[in-house]
């Protein structure tokens, strides 16, 4: 619902992850090995993990993708480098057994030459990446794409953050659509721009649109541990998108920092000063930031933890899958304290 400055009065409230619970639910599932978590992404098929790593530079390469799609999931390879380098990282990861391997492109310049390459190497979803996908350059570079390369190709298309986004998306020809604008952990938009809406009110909102269901609805930003990947696919989404929670591992690009006896690597926005100067040689229109995180290990550890947390959250619902889960979740809103008591609240001494 759009809101009419005028009306203050009739402001919409945006819920985010911290603001909303399931309400727990009569189960008869023995054990979780019974759950399956999975979910279908059209024209590739089913995935055994629903999450997707992002397309940045310092999240997913052929390393990331590789065991991404070894783990049930898929890696989309950041568009940050030349064709080349791109599609090269594209041919590794399929050689070291990747069945599903994504790949990004822009909506400017070689984009179609892009997407043509990256195909013959052997990806089998193109990811038309922006930070604004309800724009009218998305609607001439989705027609573009079906013009070039068919219907059968999965071109996932975003990020949008209104229902209206990802139903024009849709009808442009996208196969998926990552919704979210600025929920990133080093994502400034929503600061910079004043412009976004919560992760989970995109989600809840998106997910009453006609085209759900037949295009996939990717949960992209915002996400900060296994609960919140829960109430994302429960509010509606088929997939998530991982940055942050998987940066920092083995598989991420980037060398070891060593500082003391501790061990990090980068973790930055592609509108951070740092990645835009690498890629563009200048930096405008700053919405990032760069960081370091501390290495977490492989990232087979980090999903293998997340699958865990997201079957017992599909069995608190009595959900064996994540269709169940879509028409058996029932949310309660929760205040601030209530927040602080849903965490780990006890002193440590």
């Amino acid at each position: 619902m759009l809101i009419d400055k005028k009306n203050y009065e009739k402001f919409m409230t945006g819920l985010c992850f911290d603001d909303v619970l399931l309400v727990p639910q009569y189960s008869k599932i023995r054990s979780r090995s019974e759950i399956d978590i999975g979910s279908t992404l059209s024209d590739v098929g089913h995935l055994d993990v629903p999450i997707l790593s992002s397309p940045m530079d310092t999240v997913t390469c052929s390393s990331m993708a590789e065991k991404m799609s070894n783990s049930g999931g898929m890696g989309i390879i950041h568009r940050y480098n030349t064709i080349d380098e791109q599609a090269s990282h594209v041919m590794t990861a399929r050689k070291n057994g990747a069945k599903n391997v994504g790949a990004a492109t822009g909506i400017t310049g070689d984009y179609i030459e892009r997407a043509g390459e990256l195909l013959r190497a052997g990806a089998n979803v193109v990811c038309v990446d922006v930070a604004h996908g309800h724009h009218v350059m998305m609607k001439d570079a989705l027609k573009a794409l079906r013009d070039e390369f068919g219907s059968d190709v999965h071109i996932m298309a975003g990020n949008v953050a209104t229902r209206e986004g990802f139903d024009d998306l849709a009808r442009w020809g996208a196969s998926s659509v990552r919704t979210s604008v600025g929920g990133g952990s080093i994502c400034s938009t929503r600061i910079k721009t004043a412009h976004g809406v919560p992760t989970f009110q995109s989600i809840l909102d998106i997910s009453e649109s006609e085209f759900a269901g037949s295009v996939q609805i990717i949960a992209d930003g915002g996400i900060k541990n296994s609960g919140d990947i829960v109430k994302a696919l429960a509010a509606g989404a088929d997939f998530v998108m991982l940055g942050s929670l998987l940066s920092g591992t083995l598989e991420s690009p980037g060398e070891i920092i060593y500082k003391g006896d501790k061990t990090y690597k980068v973790y930055r926005g592609m509108a951070s000063v740092e990645a835009q100067i690498d890629w563009r040689g200048h930096a405008s229109s700053l919405e990032g930031v760069s960081t370091i995180v501390q290495v977490k290990g492989s990232v087979s550890n980090v999903l293998s933890e997340l699958c865990a947390g997201i079957r017992s959250g599909l069995s608190y619902s009595g959900a064996l899958n994540i269709d169940d889960l879509h028409s058996k979740a029932r949310f309660i809103c929760q205040t601030s304290s209530g927040a602080i008591e849903s965490s780990a609240h006890i002193k440590l001494l």
